[in-house]
Parts: C-alpha cells; sequence; structure tokens
C-alpha cells in the first residue's frame, strides 16, 4: 500500500529572520487549511542573524528539518542541498515545491500548483508571465531586465509551457526529480548565483517532461530588507550560462 503523498517545501534561506516567520505562519495555514502532509525543509546558508534560531522554533510546531551551512555558499549549494535532503526524504508520490524565503512567493499558491501536478504535469512554474499574474513592489528596471531575458531564454532554449525561466517558486512531481538527479549527480545544481534556477531547468528540459504554469501575485512589497540579488551580475552570470549551454559546454 502506497502511503499519503506529502508535499516537501524547501526553502533556501539567507539573513531571513524578518520575513521567515509570516512564511512558515502561512505555509502551516495552507497546508493545514488544504488537509495536506507536508514537511518544511529549511536550509539555513550561514546566516548571521536569527534564522536558523527562528526555524528551530517553528520545528515545535509544524514539521521542519533545518539543515545548517557554517558559512554561506550561495544559493545554488544551498538549493542543491535542499533538493538533495527533499528527496532523500520523498515519498515516490509526493511533491517538492521550492520558494524564497522572503515572504514575497505567497504560500496560498501552493495547493493550486499541486493540483496541476496531479492534472499531469511535471514540474509547475509561478510564472508573471500568465494571465492574471500580478508583480507588487519590484522595481522598474528589473521587471523590464526580467522581461527581456525570459523573451530572449524563450527564443534561444525554448520549453513548451514556460515562459518564467528564473522564477524559483516550482512544484515538481518528485519522479521527475530523481530522474534528473539520476542523470546529473551532484551537477544538477551546480551554479552559485540565482542562475541556477535557469539552469536547473535546462537540465530538465532534454528529459521529456510536461511543463506547465500557473499565474504568480508576486508580493514583493512584503519582503523586508535589502535585495540579495544583484541585477546587473545575475544578468551577466546569466548570459554566459546560455553562451555555455547553447555551445555545448
Amino acid at each position: 500500500m502506497q502511503t499519503r503523498r506529502a508535499i516537501r517545501i524547501v526553502l533556501p534561506a539567507y539573513n531571513e529572520a524578518e520575513n521567515l516567520p509570516a512564511l512558515l505562519r502561512g505555509v502551516q495555514e495552507t497546508m493545514e487549511e488544504a488537509g495536506a502532509a507536508y514537511e518544511v525543509i529549511v536550509v539555513d546558508d550561514g546566516s548571521r542573524d536569527r534564522t536558523a534560531a527562528i526555524a528551530e522554533a517553528f520545528a515545535a510546531t509544524l514539521p521542519l528539518v533545518l539543515v545548517r551551512h557554517p558559512v554561506n555558499q550561495g544559493l545554488g549549494a544551498t538549493l542543491r542541498d535542499g533538493l538533495h535532503t527533499a528527496l532523500e526524504r520523498a515519498g515516490a508520490r509526493d511533491i517538492v515545491v521550492t520558494m524564497d524565503a522572503d515572504d514575497t512567493h505567497v504560500p496560498g499558491l501552493i495547493p493550486r500548483m499541486v493540483a496541476a501536478i496531479g492534472e499531469g504535469h511535471d514540474v509547475v512554474i509561478a510564472s508573471r508571465y500568465r494571465p492574471g499574474a500580478r508583480v507588487c513592489g519590484v522595481p522598474l528596471l528589473r521587471r523590464i531586465m526580467s522581461g527581456g531575458a525570459g523573451l530572449l531564454m524563450r527564443a534561444v532554449f525554448p520549453i513548451p509551457g514556460v515562459r518564467d525561466y528564473t522564477c524559483g517558486y516550482r512544484a515538481y512531481r518528485v519522479e521527475a526529480l530523481r530522474r534528473a538527479a539520476e542523470r546529473y549527480g551532484s551537477a544538477l545544481v551546480d551554479q552559485e548565483g540565482f542562475q541556477c534556477m535557469v539552469d536547473v531547468l535546462l537540465k530538465l528540459r532534454p528529459l521529456g517532461l510536461v511543463f506547465g504554469e500557473v499565474p504568480i501575485v508576486l508580493r514583493y512589497d512584503r519582503k523586508g530588507g535589502e535585495s540579495k540579488m544583484r541585477v546587473g551580475r545575475t544578468a551577466l552570470h546569466t548570459l554566459r550560462l546560455l553562451l555555455r549551454r547553447r555551445l555545448g559546454l
């Protein structure tokens, strides 16, 4: 007999003490209202604030696993370790969800993404480029650069069903992630910075998976503290990544 399907929610976190409590409360409320079995995996990437202590405190009231990096290693290593932990703990029917830990990704979208997996998708992205999506509080320059990058990626590496290549709010059928992990090993996530989200999609692209998207309401206006993304550096690294992948490197 198969066990009940669970949602494994991976949260890469670096200095998110200001934002993590609201996000974890939102996850708990959403999952309990949905009646879903779930587990939160917080990967603390060497935070200098109380991120790890807050996660440990929430572990008393919700199912939470804390993975800690002794020093900051970057988003790529943090996502890699979160996905590895999720795959170690997941059953065959589970779904892995990745989210930003800064409370800009509203947990209420998780049931809709899970439903899309149930409808036949292998990967579901919370997209800024679908009817009904809204972006609140994102600076205009960043929105323009993100939109331009999206057009470039769709032209160079088209993936049916995908318009948003960079959003980290995603749901994966665990079987799809396991196939990718078997093919790429530790190289599944081997980019250090924010471009790792693009690279994961490019590596999933040849696996014959079914991709889909649901519109997101991105609440950047709820984020406390400064953004950790350096837009210019991320754009440069992403362009270099696309060039290397285009050349087959």
